[in-house]
C-alpha cells in the first residue's frame, strides 16, 4: 500500500491519540511525525496504522513508548553558548531597566523538555541580577506536553554527561554532587515552576517579559506555527522579548515580532492595532428562501464593545460566530479563521460552559443571562473562575440581531484593552490618500509585489527545509545517545564476563587434582594445569576433542559407561579406580570421580571428571 493510500489510516491514528490520550499531533509536520511513528511501529513489528491502533487498545503501556519516540527530548545546558551570552549582556539588562522597584520579572520556557534550559535561565538571571533578586522577584514558568520529561525536570538531577555544557565555575556554584549525580540548588529551584502545557490547545501564560521557545516551533506546520505565535504575542508584555532556536527565524511573521539580533534569534513584540469588526453573512429571509444580507459591522461592533470588552465573542441570530476579540482567541485557542462558522461546530459551545441553551434563553426572554463562577483550568493547575454574561443585541427597531458573550476573570483584576480603532481609521485614511497618489505606479508595484511573493515563497521553503534538517539532526542525536548507552552496558557485561573467567581459571588452576569438563557429546570443554601435568597434553591440544579418543596414560575406554550413566541418569559422584601411567612413565592408581553438571534451560548438560593420584608403583 502506498503512502497516499495509508494517509486516511494515519489521520485516523492521530485522531485516536487525540481522543483517548489528549495529545493533539494533527498540527505537527507530517514527514517528521510519520517517520517517528513508523520507527516505533517497526520496534513493535507492526506494518499498518490500523493494526497499530488495535495494538494500542490492547497494550496501554505502548502509549508512553510512542510519545517518548514522537516527543524528541534533545536539549542541553547552555545550548548555543553565544545566544546565552547575548541574553546576559543585552536582553536581561533591558528587562530589568523597564521594571519599577519591587515589580516582578516573569519568564516562560515553552517546550522545556527535561529542564536544562529552564535551569540555564535561572543561572543566567542569577549571574546578571543576583541570586537574592531572582529568589524574591523572578518566576520562571517551564512547560512541556510530556509528563515524563516534567517529572525528570522537577527532580533537577543530572548525570556527568548531561552537565557537560555548564561552565565549571557555574557547576560548582549552582549544583551539589550527590551519589554521582548533580542536583540543582534547592533554594534557586523554587523560582522555577514546572507545569504541563499544550502550545496548540491551552491558553498562554500572561504578562511575560521573556519567552524562550527553542527548536520547538519547527515540529509544527505553518498554520499551527502562526496560531502559536499569535498566542506568544498575547502572552508578552508590550516590551516583551522572544528567544527562539537556531532553526527558527520568523520570516513569515514580521508583523508581530521585530528582530533585535537575528543571528542569535532574539525578537521583540510589535504592538498590534485593534482588529476591525468582520462582516458576517445573514441567512433566512422572511419568505423562507435563502438570501444573503450584510449586517452593518459598525452597529454590531459598537454594541459588542459596549457590553463588556474583556474576553468577548459575538454570535448572530442564526448561531454563527460573527466576531471574536484577541483576548478570547488567546483564552480559548480560537483563531480568526473560525469567524463565520456555526457555534455548534466549535468546542467553545460547551467549554467552559454550555452556551447553546443559554443563548436560547436569552433570545426567548430578551434579557441578559449570567452564569457565575465557571471554572476554567489555568496552566499551573490553579483554577480560574469566570463570570459568563450573555447579552442580547437589538437593532434600532428592537429586532434581535445576535448576542454578545463576555468572559470576565473574577479571580484577578480586569485587564483593559487599548482602543486603537481611531488610529487604525487614520491609517486607513492615509492609505487611501497614498493609493490615490500612486495610481500611476500601480503596474510597477504589482510586478514588485509578484517578485516579493516569489522571494517569500522561496524563503519559506528554505526555512521549512532547514527546520526539517534540524529535526532529523535531533533525531540522529537521540538515536546516538541510545546507542552510546547500549554500548556502555555491553562493555560492562564484557568486563564482568572477563572477571568471572579469571576467577574460574584461578579456581581450576589451584586444584590439586586434574579436572576435565566434558559436554553431552563427550567433547572436552575444560582442562586444568594439573591435568596437563598428569598426562602431558596441553589444554589447547585437547579442547574440543572427543575425550575417549585422547591418547593419555589413563584407560579412558573404561570410563565410557560411568560417563554415560552420569549423563543419562544424572547420578552423582561416581568413583572408579584405574591403573594409569603418568607423563613421566610411572604407573599409579588414579581415582576418577564423575559428577554431573547442573542442567539449565535449553542445556544438554555435561559432567566434571576429577582425576587424582592415590598411590604409585615402585
Amino acid at each position: 500500500m502506498s503512502q497516499q493510500d495509508d494517509e486516511p489510516d494515519f489521520e485516523a491514528l492521530l485522531e485516536y491519540l487525540k481522543n483517548n490520550r489528549g495529545f493533539d499531533f494533527t498540527g505537527y509536520k507530517r514527514t517528521s511525525l510519520q517517520r517517528r511513528i513508523n520507527k516505533r511501529m517497526e520496534t513493535a513489528e507492526i506494518a499498518k496504522y490500523k493494526s497499530y491502533v488495535d495494538y494500542l487498545e490492547v497494550h496501554p503501556d505502548e502509549f508512553g513508548k510512542l510519545f517518548d519516540t514522537i516527543l524528541i527530548n534533545v536539549t542541553a545546558f547552555f545550548r548555543d553558548e553565544g545566544s546565552w551570552e547575548f541574553l546576559a549582556s543585552d536582553i536581561i539588562p533591558r528587562i530589568a531597566a523597564n521594571k519599577k522597584p519591587g515589580e516582578a520579572i516573569r519568564v516562560w520556557s515553552a517546550g522545556c523538555a527535561s529542564g536544562e534550559e529552564a535551569y540555564t535561565l535561572a543561572m543566567v538571571l542569577s549571574e546578571v541580577l543576583g541570586q537574592e533578586f531572582v529568589r524574591d522577584r523572578v518566576k520562571v514558568y517551564a512547560t512541556d506536553v510530556d509528563p515524563g520529561d516534567l517529572n525528570k525536570a522537577r527532580q533537577a538531577s543530572y548525570t556527568d554527561k548531561e552537565v557537560e555544557g555548564v561552565p565549571a565555575s557555574l557547576l560548582q556554584k549552582y549544583f551539589d554532587l550527590q551519589n554521582n549525580r548533580y542536583l540543582f540548588h534547592k533554594d534557586l529551584r523554587r523560582s522555577v515552576i514546572f507545569g504541563r502545557h499544550d502550545l496548540i490547545q491551552d491558553a498562554p501564560i500572561s504578562r511575560i517579559d521573556l519567552l524562550v521557545c527553542r527548536n520547538t516551533l519547527m515540529y509544527f506546520n505553518a498554520d499551527v506555527q502562526a496560531r502559536i505565535l499569535e498566542r506568544f504575542h498575547f502572552a508578552l508584555v508590550e516590551q516583551g522579548y522572544l528567544f527562539l532556536g537556531k532553526a527558527e527565524t520568523l520570516l513569515s511573521y514580521n508583523n508581530s515580532f521585530k528582530p533585535i539580533e537575528l543571528k542569535r534569534r532574539f525578537f521583540i513584540k510589535v504592538p498590534r492595532n485593534q482588529q476591525r469588526g468582520h462582516l458576517i453573512d445573514m441567512m433566512r429571509s422572511s419568505n423562507g428562501e435563502s438570501a444573503h444580507s450584510v449586517v452593518d459591522p459598525n452597529s454590531l461592533w459598537t454594541r459588542a464593545l459596549d457590553a463588556n470588552p474583556v474576553a468577548q465573542i459575538v454570535i448572530d441570530r442564526n448561531g454563527v460566530l460573527a466576531l471574536i476579540n484577541e483576548r478570547a482567541r488567546a483564552l480559548f485557542g480560537i483563531g480568526s479563521e473560525e469567524v463565520g462558522r456555526p457555534l455548534q461546530d466549535l468546542q467553545l459551545s460547551y467549554r467552559p460552559v454550555e452556551l447553546r441553551s443559554c443563548l436560547d434563553q436569552a433570545f426567548a426572554e430578551h434579557r441578559t443571562v449570567l452564569i457565575k463562577d465557571v471554572e476554567w483550568k489555568t496552566l499551573v493547575g490553579d483554577p480560574t473562575y469566570l463570570d459568563v454574561q450573555i447579552v442580547p443585541l437589538l437593532d434600532s427597531s428592537s429586532a434581535m440581531i445576535g448576542a454578545n458573550i463576555s468572559y470576565t476573570d473574577v479571580t484577578t483584576f480586569k485587564r483593559l484593552y487599548h482602543d486603537l480603532q481611531v488610529a487604525n481609521q487614520e491609517l486607513e485614511t492615509a492609505y487611501e490618500e497614498l493609493q490615490s497618489t500612486n495610481e500611476e505606479l500601480e503596474t510597477t508595484n504589482e510586478e514588485l509585489q509578484s517578485t516579493n511573493e516569489e522571494l517569500e515563497t522561496t524563503n519559506e521553503e528554505l526555512q521549512s527545509t532547514n527546520e526539517e534538517l534540524e529535526t532529523m539532526n535531533e533525531e540522529l542525536q537521540s538515536t546516538n545517545e541510545e546507542l552510546e548507552t547500549l554500548n556502555q552496558e555491553l562493555a560492562q557485561s564484557g568486563e564482568e564476563y572477563n572477571r568471572v573467567n579469571v576467577f574460574l581459571e584461578s579456581i581450576l588452576g589451584g586444584m590439586r587434582c586434574g579436572v576435565a569438563v566434558i559436554d553431552s557429546d563427550m567433547l572436552v570443554r575444560t582442562w586444568n594445569s594439573k591435568a596437563e601435568d598428569l598426562w602431558g597434553l596441553r589444554s589447547e591440544e585437547v579442547l574440543g576433542k572427543h575425550f575417549l579418543n585422547l591418547e593419555i596414560g589413563l584407560p579412558v575406554e573404561q570410563l565410557r559407561q560411568p560417563i554415560r550413566s552420569c549423563l543419562e541418569e544424572q547420578e552423582s559422584d561416581r568413583e572408579v579406580k584405574l591403573a594409569a601411567l603418568n607423563r613421566r612413565g610411572k604407573t599409579f592408581q588414579c581415582k576418577v570421580s564423575c559428577t554431573p553438571l547442573v542442567r539449565r534451560e535449553n542445556d544438554k548438560g555435561g559432567i566434571i571428571l576429577l582425576m587424582e593420584e592415590v598411590s604409585t608403583s615402585p
